[in-house]
């Protein structure tokens, strides 16, 4: 899952290069077989269907619920793509409402989604993570 298949590389490469998450991640990703990209993929998607569906059901972004599914997702770059401790995952959730590509990706899914799931990283980093 090279960044060199991503058409906003360059961009990423401007802003986050000379950072140690950036390195991590192009030294991750390089590795990467055809299967685990395809986990990738699937464990992104369910995590983004979760939050779709907690917002659908009503629940606060601030529920245990809901932090649990931030916690994931947290979970899941930390895993796949560089050491994301909770303010990390905060200024990314800043960053999911702010430009928007992001805040378009998750809209397209459900109107609202992506101060949501922002919400739910707030909540996630500013208390006990809950278990994933």
């Amino acid at each position: 899952m090279s960044a060199m298949n991503n058409p906003y590389e360059q961009e990423a490469r401007e802003r986050w290069g000379d950072t140690e998450a950036w390195t991590e991640s192009r030294r991750r990703t390089r590795g990467y077989t055809p299967d685990e990209v395809q986990t990738i993929k699937e464990e992104l998607e369910a995590i983004e269907a979760s939050f779709a569906t907690l917002l659908d059901d009503g629940a606060a972004p601030e529920s245990e619920a809901s932090r649990a599914v931030a916690e994931r997702a947290r979970a899941h770059i930390d895993r796949w793509y560089y050491p994301c401790p909770p303010a990390m995952h905060e200024a990314l959730a800043e960053m999911y409402t702010s430009d928007p590509r992001f805040r378009a990706h998750y809209d397209d899914r459900r109107k609202g989604l992506a101060d949501y799931v922002a919400a739910a990283i707030r909540a996630n980093a500013g208390g006990d993570a809950p278990e994933a």
